[in-house]
């Protein structure tokens, strides 16, 4: 189970002076910015469909560290957004039934920039475009810090799981299923 941090400044070594570096934009920094989150940025070389795995190998993290901003809607059409790591899949029959709703499912990636302002591949939880509720997995609150989209392909954030629950508020569910259980 996640903790409170010490203290603001320094948590698991993600320092917040590098808020006052120039860096890209985006609205989930500026989110992040707002709240006083300390984050770390990473960049690395974006490849199409190579999803959360292939952010993590070049980065040199496991992908289980490395969560994926998943869009979908509701049979009801109504957007959610689910965060999973990134060597796990969301079962979606299992979501709806936590949900009770008669389906979920991934929206194309036209309708995900329309909610999210982001493009797939680039897809953040802070400062999302629509307000929708966010779903998390449950085995991340274990976690001491994770990377996660910073609005822009290619560009990974590493905050303190303290830090993302703080600011996303989420409701935390068990839907992980791994690839090959499909």
């Amino acid at each position: 189970m996640y903790t409170s941090p010490p203290g603001r400044e320094d948590v698991n070594g993600l320092d917040s002076s590098n808020m006052a570096r120039k860096t890209i934009v985006t609205p989930a920094i500026r989110v992040l910015r707002a709240a006083g989150i300390p984050y770390a940025e990473h960049h690395y070389e974006y490849t199409a469909h190579s999803g959360a795995t292939g952010g993590a190998e070049q980065l040199g993290v496991e992908p289980h560290r490395v969560i994926k901003t998943l869009i979908l809607e509701t049979t009801e059409r109504h957007p959610i957004c689910v965060l999973m790591h990134g060597d796990r899949e969301v079962s979606l029959k299992q979501l709806a039934r936590l949900l009770e709703v008669k389906a979920v499912a991934m929206v194309d990636p036209d309708k995900a920039l329309n909610y999210t302002g982001y493009q797939v591949g680039g897809t953040s939880p802070f400062g999302l475009r629509t307000a929708m509720p966010v779903y998390c997995e449950s085995t991340i609150q274990a976690l001491q810090s994770v990377f996660i989209n910073g609005g822009k392909r290619g560009f990974l954030l590493e905050v303190a799981v303290y830090d993302l629950i703080s600011a996303l508020d989420p409701e935390f569910v068990e839907v992980a299923i791994r690839p090959e259980t499909r």
